[in-house]
Parts: structure tokens; sequence; C-alpha cells
């Protein structure tokens, strides 16, 4: 059948939509469905009915016997208008147009208006399968949908939500779930849909996963301890103090005569540079210390090798300071030794800080402590706490100050230092720890000026060039008294044992090259134990709707106050009416608390 004759209201087919031809001319004028008239080239259009079409409003769907005209057409070819007549028995606008999206829908026949052709049955039952299925996936996604907005999900429904875990988990920027409720596709709005809907439970600490940290121990073999001379010191009662509960003890004192010793694990006689270990270490940078697990750098067996006191006798790595009556170092020594340490907590410790030898060990600490006062290290006593958390459980516990625990402080510098001046002295390249002061040198006395005072220090740098230390009140310090848990400390043991035994040593370069490859992952660290310790605090409160305490306003901006609440060791922020002076206490409950957002809302009860 030949095309239809192009005529004003003539039904014709423009971009694949419906359009009514006003008039013909060299141009032919037509009006398209959206009410928009234009003047068209005759071949930009094809003519699917003569007309009269008035109205779009007259296309309406119609009924169609599509089967039978189907069957019929099988193996043949046709045009839209015998198509048409066979379908609906009369040729018309409103039946051309129905024609023409059952040719566009492609299920039972493709083609052009001039020829259409059947398809076969094969593919269309193979096309109404796949629709089918499309349909119910369909179906089943939009029921899925309304379930989570509904809040009352299925077993079954987990697996459509694993792209908001990823998004929450930093793994993936998208998630359709998320485009469909009209949600933010950030890992805050993800957390928080996936504790709404009961997926992930309080429990669930997303930070080290997000910030892709290993959260299991390297697995693997350790090298024998070698055959080597190391000074005997077993005769000097030694003692690893730490918290209650430590598990990898690495350090340790003693004293003999004027000398303090400081004794720590001598991971690098057994853990090389480059070797796998060591390539391992420097891709993990450091132990991770969450609440509810620590996640270490080396091997476990190097904890049980040479963690001090864990055998009758212990391998070190010993640094012997003399201090002179100020305070200044005069002679020290670095060997490998053997050791026999006794375990004590601080507490237990500072029960005996009267009796020999820790009285003669905390004089040594205190002289030297005094010098660095002395040289403007800062005095910032502020809560700390130390958060635990057992089969769910959460312990809260305050760090407190204790002699016995700044004696051991003092001591771990002291090693620090010594390492320093040691590797300047030979010219050992080495990793410094360095910090530039704030720009005026305070004593706070008060805890908001304690707060506001810690802001000023700037972060401490580690470059191969010693500089002051000025939090710490030390011209050159290097940290050195934890191999087991941090990586810059073992490499300054590698440095030292390879010196004393006459073994080529890193140079600056590759100094230089562990150092960025520390501080690149050793900042994540920090900041995913600063994330983890904050959301069990937040789910400690969460869990106690009714907790009141007692905060000390620190800080303030216009109406708003930074309130620190000592016995959490917890910041945040609180809207006050009127003025308010610093230090005042004010009596706190907790308003609201969104865990996937790590804020807290507090409101100020009456006393």
């Amino acid at each position: 059948m030949p095309t239809p004759p192009l005529a004003p209201h003539a039904l014709v087919l423009y971009k694949n939509g419906p359009a009514r031809v006003l008039s013909v001319g060299e141009k032919v004028e037509i009006k398209t469905e959206n009410g928009k008239t234009q003047k068209v080239r005759p071949k930009d259009i094809v003519c699917l009915h003569p007309g009269p079409l008035h109205s779009f409003a007259q296309l309406e769907p119609q009924v169609a016997n599509l089967e039978e005209a189907w069957s019929l057409l099988q193996d043949e070819t046709t045009d839209l208008a015998e198509l048409t007549e066979l379908i609906f028995a009369e040729y018309t606008p409103v039946t051309a147009w129905s024609t023409w999206q059952i040719v566009e829908d492609g299920l039972y026949f493709v083609g052009t208006p001039g020829v259409i052709e059947a398809r076969t049955e094969e593919k269309v039952q193979r096309d109404k399968e796949e629709r089918a299925a499309k349909k119910a996936a369909e179906d089943a996604w939009n029921a899925f949908i309304s379930r989570v907005r509904e809040n009352r999900i299925e077993p079954g429904d987990r697996d459509q939500l694993k792209s908001v875990e990823l998004v929450a988990l930093s793994k993936n920027p998208r998630s359709k779930v998320l485009q469909q409720l009209g949600l933010q596709e950030t890992k805050e709005a993800a957390h928080h849909l996936l504790l709404k809907l009961g997926i992930w439970d309080d429990t669930m600490n997303p930070y080290p996963l997000r910030f892709s940290l290993p959260t299991e121990a390297p697995d693997l073999a350790l090298p024998p301890l070698p055959e080597e001379e190391r000074l005997d010191l077993t005769h000097l009662p030694a003692f690893a103090i730490d918290d209650e509960g430590n598990k990898d003890p690495d350090d340790a004192i003693s004293i003999d005569g004027d000398r303090l010793w400081i004794h720590v694990a001598d991971v690098a006689a057994v853990i090389k540079p480059d070797s796998d270990i060591d390539r391992e270490a420097r891709g993990r940078g450091a132990n991770l210390y969450l609440p509810e697990q620590t996640i270490p750098m080396l091997p476990d067996a190097a904890t049980e090798l040479f963690g001090l006191g864990l055998s009758e006798t212990s391998p070190a790595l010993s640094f012997g300071v003399v201090l002179n009556q100020h305070g200044d170092m005069v002679d020290i020594q670095i060997k490998p030794s053997w050791v026999k340490v006794t375990r004590l907590s601080y507490e237990e410790a500072d029960a005996r800080m009267a009796e020999t030898p820790f009285a003669e060990m905390a004089a040594v600490t205190e002289r030297y402590r005094n010098r660095r006062f002395e040289h403007g290290a800062a005095v910032i006593n502020l809560p700390e706490i130390k958060i635990a958390v057992k089969d769910e459980d959460i312990r809260i516990k305050p760090i407190v100050s204790l002699k016995s625990r700044d004696m051991v402080t003092d001591a771990m510098l002291m090693a620090g230092e010594a390492a320093a001046r040691f590797a300047m002295e030979h010219q050992i390249p080495f990793a410094f720890a360095g910090q530039a002061p704030p720009e005026n040198h305070e004593t706070p006395e008060d805890m908001a000026a304690m707060f506001n005072y810690r802001k000023k220090f700037k972060r401490t740098q580690i470059k191969g060039v010693p500089e002051p230390h000025s939090s710490l009140g030390l011209d050159a310090y290097a940290r050195a008294t934890s191999p087991l848990r941090r990586y810059l400390d073992l490499v300054a043991h590698q440095q030292l044992r390879a010196f004393l035994r006459g073994e080529p040593i890193l140079n600056d370069q590759e100094m230089t090259e562990r150092v960025g490859a520390s501080e690149a992952v050793t900042g994540h660290l920090r900041q995913v134990e600063r994330l983890s310790n904050r959301h069990w605090l937040l789910v400690y409160l969460k869990r106690r709707e009714t907790w009141r305490g007692q905060g000390v306003l620190v800080d303030q901006r216009d109406k708003r106050y930074t309130v620190l609440i000592p016995e959490l060791a917890l910041d945040a922020g609180i809207t006050l009416a009127g003025d308010w002076l610093m230090n005042t206490e004010i009596n706190l409950s907790v308003a609201h608390i969104n865990l996937a957002e790590q804020s807290i809302g507090l409101r100020m009860e009456d006393a």
C-alpha cells in the first residue's frame, strides 16, 4: 500500500512521537503532542494516516487481537494500513497509532510503517519469558523498596542491601537502594539506614574496614633468635610496668648504681630490613588498638618470643643512661642484653614507690623530668580513659595520674633521647621526632586553659635531622621503645643493631622511604582509633538513657560552648543561653545520639 498523502490534519510520526499536520508546502507545518508548532522537511516525518486527526486526545490505546493477526502473517510482510485493518478491522488515525505502538513494542511485529514483518514464534516466546522475568524482578524490587521504606525487611533482603553496606564502608560510592529512597549516597546516610533496618547494630564498628586496615595478625613465620654476645643484666631486678591486662610488654626498667637501664624488646634481632616480616610491618605501620581488639603489626610469635617478662629471661636492646645533677645525659650505652623481668601494673608499682629500687629509679626520672620542664615541656593534665569491650560489655576506666606512670613515661623519653643522641654522635641515618613550639609558651593551670593550649601545638614531624620537640622539652628525640608496636621504632632498632654489629646500615634515602611509608598509614591508624573510641563511648551513653553526669565548660564560640565530660574524657558542643565563665561545672544529660554521624546532643540539667 503506498504511503498516505500529506494533507492538513494528517497523523504523522515525528521523532518517534505523534504529530498533526497543520499545512503542507515546501516545508510541512506540524503540531507535536506537547503543543509545539514547527516547520519540518517532508523527509523528517512519516505519514501514518491521512486523517483527519483533530486532537491528540483521540489517540487512546485500543484493544487489539494480536495473536490472530500475528499467526496469519507468519513468514509474510505487510504495511501499517493493512496490519491496522487486520488487527482492528478499520484504518483510522486512532487505530493506526495503536498499531504503530504495537510495532514499536517489538514483541510480535518489527519494521517501518511501509514494511512490517511478523516475528517468529521462537523469538516471541523468548521475549515473553524475558519480559515476564523482568516484570517479576521489577515487582520484587518495588516490593523490597516498599518494605525498606516501612522498616519491615525480610531475611532475604540482606543481599539487596549489600550495595548500602559497600557505601557505608567506603568501598563503593553508589547504591541504587539509596538512590531509590532519595537518600544521599554518603557513608553516614548508609550507616544510619543499616542501623535503622537492623542489618547493623550498635556493636558494628565500621571504621577499620572503612579505612581498609588489616583486621587480623600477619601470618608469617618468625626466624629463630640468633646466637650472639649479649650483656648479662639478669642480676638487676627489672620491671615491666604497664596498664593491667596489657598483653605486649615491650619495655622495662632497672637501675645499676647511677645508671638507669631502659630495656626494650629486641625485635630487630630477627626482623631484618626488607625481609617479608619487615615489609608487612611497614605496610601496617603500627599496632591498631581498638576497644574490642588489638590488631598487631607483627606475628603473635614476636610477642611470645620478645615480650619482656613472658619468659624467665628475655632478650632486650638495653639503653643505659647516666644523668648529671641537672638531668643532662653524660653517658649512654646501648647493648643487646639478657634481662630478667617482673611484670607489674601501674597500681602495683605505685604501692612500692618508697621501696628499693623503685625509689632510686624514680629519683633519676624525676631529675630528668625537672630538666624537661625547665626547657619548656608542656604540662597538660586533661582527663584520659581506657575503653575496653568484651562480649559487647563496654568498660570505661579512668587513667589515674600515678607516680609510677610518670616514672615510666620519663624513662621511655630518656631512651628516646639516648637513641637520638647516639645516632647523632655516630652519624647514623635515623627517624627523629620534632615538634615546633606554639607561638607563646604557657603554663596552664585549669582545665579550659589546658584544653585550649593543647590545640596550639603542631603535629609531631618525623624527619632525618634532629629538631627540638617542644611539648616534651627535648632538643633531640626519637621513638625507640615500642618496636613490637610501631614500625619506625623497629627501624630505629635495626639501625642501632646494625651499627653495633658493624653491619651495613640504611642510608638517608632508605630511611626517608620508610618514614614516608609509615606516615602514610599511621595517620589512618590513629584516626580509626579515635573514631572507634568515640563510637564505643557513644554506644555506652546510648545504652544508658538515664545517664547524668558533670561537664566542664572549656571553650566558647558565640552561644556555642564546648563541654568536657571528665569521667568519659569526651568533649562535645552545647548551646547555652547567657554568658558563662570557663571552667564552670554543669550537670548534663543526653538529648540525642547519632552513631552514624558520631554526634551527640547534650542538655543542661538543674542542679
